[in-house]
């Protein structure tokens, strides 16, 4: 029964880590639901934020700012990841296809790694190229 009982404990965490959502894939729920307060608890200290040519390195609060009025005048209809980069195990980086109301933008997401967790460290939203 002991042995049983180590077994479970060990194999409980490998469990944890295996199912551990991906951030990528958090961020791309967060816009699609609209939800930029958790989106911003993703934030690294300092993002570098780009929506529609208008470029700025901002805290969590002023992205989170940011990106509420650009969401608000553009309802999300759609998210899809459309690629991701995994192969650095310190860095993740993806573009989303964002459908709104208004139109379709390119969402490009950079994260790396922070004392152990992928925080977000550049957004980037621009119009879709034709």
């Amino acid at each position: 029964m002991s042995r049983l009982i180590c077994l479970l404990l060990f194999l409980l965490p490998l469990g944890e880590v295996a199912t551990a959502a991906d951030p990528v894939d958090n961020a791309a729920e967060y816009i699609r639901t609209g939800n930029m307060h958790e989106l911003s608890k993703l934030f690294a200290t300092d993002v570098e934020t780009a929506i529609l040519g208008n470029e700025n390195t901002d805290t969590p609060a002023q992205a989170e700012t940011a990106l509420t009025t650009f969401f608000k005048n553009n309802p999300v209809k759609s998210v899809s990841v459309v690629h991701r980069v995994n192969s650095n195990p310190t860095i993740k980086f993806a573009v989303l296809n964002v459908v709104t109301s208004t139109g379709t933008y390119r969402t490009s997401l950079s994260f790396k790694m922070v004392n152990g967790q992928f925080l977000m460290d550049e957004i980037k939203i621009e119009a879709e190229k034709k």
